[in-house]
């Protein structure tokens, strides 16, 4: 009798008890490769399933800060070679600020002791890409690879830092990275970028939405 009464109140706890929540399904995680300060991400987007590799140094140009996105040195895929570019990805209401560099920005990059290149930004889709001027592509592919440093400079509205100030970032491994890089990368994110963005065909469409014809 006295196991029965020690028994009760465990099995009356055991049948009141909720039963344990299914474990979450964890979603994709990017797959990272890290090659000295360079990071190597790729990843598939479960609805499309497109996929897309991202080569990234892992000390940002500019950190984030209250209304501004980080700004990244990444590698991209540029005409047939790997480039330096400079961007802030996926802009939200919270970091707009860094898509006044998209109208206005320009970014000077150095390999030294090679002469400074500029780089013109703009828009690709929700980002802002600064990347080499198409005369300039094939020394910037060439000193970055063997580049043990940069110097990065960035001009305009939406920077957070003052005029003038250069970045200098330390580079490692380069050369194997980009080799990595350029095996993994999906063939349609090595086609041509997009269109810069248009400023007045933007105020066209909001004119005609806002002020429609009679």
């Amino acid at each position: 009798m006295r196991r029965h009464a020690l028994l009760l109140p465990a099995l009356l706890g055991l049948a009141g008890a909720a039963p344990a929540p299914p474990p979450a399904t964890p979603g994709p995680v990017p797959a990272v490769e890290q090659f000295g300060p360079w990071l190597l991400t790729c990843s598939t987007d479960p609805m499309t399933d497109r996929a897309q590799c991202r080569l990234t140094l892992d000390r940002p140009v500019e950190p984030a800060r209250e209304g501004q996105g980080p700004l990244a040195l990444e590698v991209a895929p540029r005409r047939g070679r790997m480039v330096p570019v400079v961007t802030a990805r996926d802009l939200a209401l919270d970091n707009a600020m860094r898509g006044l560099l998209a109208l206005t920005g320009t970014v000077q990059m150095r390999f030294p002791p090679n002469p400074f290149f500029e780089m013109p930004c703009g828009l690709e889709g929700r980002s802002v890409v600064c990347a080499p001027r198409p005369e300039d592509a094939a020394r910037a592919a060439q000193e970055l690879a063997a580049a043990d440093r940069v110097l990065v400079r960035v001009l305009g509205l939406g920077r957070a830092t003052a005029e003038g100030t250069p970045h200098e970032l330390s580079l490692a491994g380069t050369a194997a990275a980009i080799a990595a890089f350029r095996a993994r990368v999906p063939a349609e994110q090595t086609e041509e970028p997009p269109p810069p963005f248009n400023l007045q065909d933007l105020l066209q469409r909001l004119q005609s939405f806002f002020l429609p014809r009679p």
